[in-house]
């Protein structure tokens, strides 16, 4: 199979995307037809009786592609070979991408025209399926005939539990046998040396390089710290162990296996010869150290953050340069969109009068430090050493994958007085999708809604029996870096003045050829060296003392620590309110905002184990690793400290509303990623729906179309090209070029600044000439408008720090190109901001320099214009340049979003929406 070019973290995992020139279509049918038999599972209809429902059959949610994420050997052939999907592989990717020009006309009616109804239970004609899992008389899994979604209920805690780790496994095996691999840094050696495995596998094993006793000890730790909910929590993993592993051992003997253990070489089609490994309890760790790595683990770019202040101290001087630093950081925007936004303040990582312990590099000493040893084969290619330095930049950023967003309205302004949200998780796009819809009904358990495959013991996110809950990523800093003064040599460190040797952790991979993956045999070797401190992710002098940088986060070591809360979300007996709804959450140690609502209430926390630094210590900036710097009370055994009360954390009850899309959570609340300023696409929510609260009435329908709404919405177009085109028209263009490029933008902008299709299925942009002058405008603007004042380093640095655009086609952003997710990070506020400011419009927290023309009007216009011109003149294919997928210029295919391949079912790709991949719309009508 030919190997495909992956550009994110997920999507750089590859198998089968193309089977192999000698699989020709009639040996596909052959081998078709000697694999169907064992295809069919028994099944018989039966009627599935639902718990208590308060939702008044307002409930929705929505999960592309598609519920099946398992597929036999036979199944991807048919597919590879003609395009058949298997049953409810595919069946939610229409509804959901006819959303972006369905929603117009939306009424409450029709919302699950675009979304499933996500009522508790399955009504009697609606039954697809029943089955008892392994024989078992305390559970059943029924599935419905629409989705396919597995309906788990038992009698027995057990047996639910047992439950839900088959269907888990019946759904999605493959990848979650994949992502335990991920965790163990063993990717390569179980699906393949192509590029994008290594890589994948090096970005996670980084920055947790766990044994097997690390794995151990975080479930002992979980449990023993956590009474009788600990307790319950191992014997709810162990049942659902239990029942994956009775799955594997039922779908082995029937040869209904997914078929890309055969293609990776771990199964034989023929005689069935080869194992599938059963699962274990420290696989679970393994897997959540991975989701918690993507999702929720905010902060580790103080060593970037360190080398742009040099920059900027080096250009400008100590204090200017300080001074520019911390205008381009944002901390404290007091332009930023808020999600907690009554004025309430939450301090946070906010920056001390006297900085103490800082540990600033020498400039020009910093050496990211290696991970990879004696590469041989393919280990040791060009596209490896590429993809090694891709994962290493993504690994060490605080601009993480940041996604999700929520809509919450109180009754206070809906029309029916119920509250009304639209929320969920935006986590990309993949095939078989990262998460799975399940319902579970069960002693303790009454939920319906979407868990990461192989971590779905309980529902992550979802709804209750009269209650919801979503997150979006927050981003707060939870990972610090510091300085170990090197001693001996350069794998011994000072350790409260005593040199101890750093530990040397490996991990060893080797890889040959498979059908799935062709690449050549090669090998490597993974290490790490590990401090008290944490991982070594630097090295450097500082004042001439050489040291090595270290990245210490509060969650290490605890990934495992916050089932206790996803167990309580899911505990009818333990949720009943927005008060412990905030409870429940205050358990998980991820970098989340929480949002909750019920028939009568709404609620927000943002959780997270926020560390309490030592007196004087910026987060901003690598300090040393001194008692006197460390967390406060923190013990390196256990590496637990005092963290913040969550009284601390912003949370609110009953605001009029709330949005989310990973901006800023509260005034003088710092979040690590840079960006937090005047223009960042949570405004694109925070405008449309503070006008819906504005004008009352409220619904689902209302709150969804202004989702969708800013679904399609260009950022840039919306808050930054009004002023651009304000400098532009300051006098008559008289250019023809220019003019005609501004006709066509003020145009796309009257219309509403939106990059959608002309018709449904059309392919082709409305206003696809003004989006195609902006997306090549953009960089050409931003360089032109920055790089002469800011000078050549800096402007590099600062890019090091924050991307400067993002738009849906842009290869080079966090979450690549094909992602549907866009417009978190880029330079928007910065250009916002300098362009006001010469304009001379007020701009509160201002750059400490106007950059454009130096601060001039007509040399501003003079810079816009003449890029404007360049860009204008850029063909669709220079734009547009094409890709794996994409023809050069093809616009509307380079925006789009594709479900990237971890299996071997592949689907179509969608129109661009910027919206949560899983997403509920709920409205309870009534409580317990």
């Amino acid at each position: 199979m030919p190997r495909r070019t992956s550009r994110t973290a997920l999507d750089r995992l590859r198998t089968p995307g193309r089977l192999t020139g000698f699989l020709k279509t009639a040996s596909v049918c052959a081998l078709i037809a000697g694999l169907l038999s064992p295809l069919g599972q028994a099944a018989a209809a039966a009627e599935a009786t639902a718990a208590n429902d308060y939702c008044g059959s307002q409930c929705s949610d929505i999960l592309p592609p598609g519920e099946n994420g398992n597929a036999t050997l036979a199944q991807i052939l048919l597919n590879q070979a003609f395009g058949s999907q298997p049953d409810h592989a595919e069946d939610q990717l229409g509804p959901y991408a006819n959303l972006a020009k369905g929603y117009s006309s939306l009424t409450n009616a029709t919302i699950n025209t675009f979304f499933n109804d996500a009522s508790f239970g399955v009504a009697s004609d609606q039954v697809a399926s029943t089955l008892n899992p392994a024989g078992r008389t305390d559970v059943t899994i029924v599935r419905d005939k629409k989705t396919g979604v597995p309906h788990i209920t038992g009698t027995t805690r057990y047996g639910t539990e047992f439950g839900a780790g088959y269907a888990a496994a019946q759904d999605r095996l493959w990848l979650m046998d994949v992502f335990r691999h991920v965790g163990r840094g063993q990717l390569t050696t179980f699906a393949g040396g192509a590029p994008s495995n290594q890589g994948l596998e090096q970005q996670f094993w980084r920055n947790a390089p766990y044994s097997e006793a690390d794995l151990q000890a975080q479930i002992d730790n979980a449990v023993a710290t956590n009474g009788s909910r600990g307790q319950q929590a191992l014997a709810d993993a162990n049942a659902y162990i239990a029942g994956i592993n009775a799955y594997i051992d039922a779908s082995d003997s029937g040869r209904y296996f997914p078929g890309e253990y055969v293609l990776t070489g771990h199964k034989d089609s023929i005689t069935n010869a080869g194992t599938i490994d059963h699962f274990k309890l420290t696989d679970l760790v393994a897997l959540a150290s991975v989701i918690g790595a993507l999702f929720g683990s905010g902060g580790g770019g103080e060593v970037n953050n360190a080398i742009s202040l040099l920059a900027a101290q080096e250009q400008y001087g100590v204090t200017k340069g300080t001074e520019v630093w911390e205008s381009f950081r944002e901390r404290n925007d007091p332009e930023a969109v808020l999600t907690v936004h009554n004025g309430e303040s939450f301090p946070y990582a906010t920056k001390p009068a006297t900085p103490q312990g800082e540990a600033l590099p020498d400039a020009g000493t910093v050496a990211t430090e290696p991970l990879i040893y004696d590469p041989t084969g393919t280990g040791a290619s060009q596209s490896a050493s590429a993809a090694a330095a891709k994962a290493t930049a993504n690994a060490l950023t605080s601009a993480k994958r940041g996604m999700s967003n929520a809509l919450v309205v109180s009754g206070a302004h809906t029309a029916s007085g119920h509250p009304v949200a639209v929320f969920g998780p935006q986590t990309g796009y993949f095939a078989p999708q990262l998460l799975m819809l399940q319902e579970i009904q069960g002693p303790g358990i009454s939920a319906r809604g979407a868990s990461f495959a192989g971590l779905s013991m309980y529902v992550e996110l979802g709804r209750g029996q009269d209650y919801s809950w979503s997150a979006t990523t927050s981003g707060q800093d939870i990972i610090d870096s510091y300085a170990v003064e090197l001693c001996q040599d350069d794998f011994h460190y000072l350790y409260h003045g005593t040199c101890t040797a750093m530990e040397k952790i490996e991990q060893k991979n080797s890889w040959a050829p498979t059908t799935a993956d062709g690449t050549a045999a090669g090998s490597y070797t993974m290490r790490v060296w590990k401090t008290k401190y944490g991982p070594v992710a630097y090295r450097a002098t500082v004042g001439g003392k050489k040291v090595a940088y270290t990245t210490l986060r509060s969650s290490y070591m605890h990934e495992a620590d916050s089932i206790i809360g996803f167990q309580m979300l899911n505990d009818p007996d333990y949720v009943k309110s927005p008060q412990t709804f905030q409870s429940a959450v205050q358990h998980i140690n991820y970098t989340f905002n929480w949002f909750y609502a019920d028939s009568t209430h709404t609620a927000y926390y943002n959780s997270g184990d926020n560390p309490v630094r030592a007196s004087g210590v910026d987060a901003e900036f690598p300090v040393w690793a001194q008692a006197s710097y460390e967390w406060k009370n923190w013990n390196p055994t256990t590496n637990t400290a005092d963290y913040t009360a969550a009284s601390a954390h912003p949370h609110s009850i009953d605001q009029d509303y709330y949005i989310s899309w990973n901006n800023k959570q509260a005034k003088d609340y710092t979040t690590a990623p840079w960006g937090d300023g005047s223009v960042h696409r949570g405004n694109l929510l925070e405008d449309r729906v503070k006008k819906l609260v504005a004008a009352g009435g409220v619904t689902r329908a209302s709150l969804v179309k202004a989702m969708a709404d800013a679904a399609l919405a260009d950022l840039r177009a919306e808050d930054v090209l009004p002023d651009l085109l304000k400098v532009i028209n300051s006098s008559t263009v008289t250019d023809s070029t220019a003019a005609a490029a501004v006709t066509k933008l003020q145009t796309w902008l009257t219309a509403g600044g939106k990059r959608t299709e002309t018709s449904a299925g059309s392919k082709t942009y409305a206003n696809a000439d003004a989006i195609r002058i902006l997306d090549a405008w953009w960089p050409l603007l931003v360089e032109a408008e920055f790089k002469p004042g800011l000078g050549s380093d800096l402007f590099t640095a600062f890019q090091g720090n924050l991307p400067v655009d993002e738009s849906p086609s842009a290869a080079h952003g966090p979450t690549g190109s094909h992602a549907g997710s866009s417009f978190q990070y880029g330079w928007w506020s910065y250009v916002d901001k300098d362009i006001r400011a010469v304009l001379g419009e007020p701009v509160q927290g201002p750059l400490a320099n106007k950059y454009c023309g130096g601060g001039s009007l007509s040399a501003c216009r003079d810079i816009l214009i003449s890029t404007l011109k360049t860009a204008a003149g850029k063909t669709a294919a220079q734009v547009y340049p094409g890709d794996d997928l994409c023809s050069a210029g093809n616009q509307w295919c380079a925006d789009s979003i594709v479900q990237r391949t971890l299996g071997g079912i592949k689907h179509y790709n969608i129109s661009w929406q910027n919206r949560p991949t899983y997403q509920q719309v709920v409205e309870f009508t009534s409580h317990r």
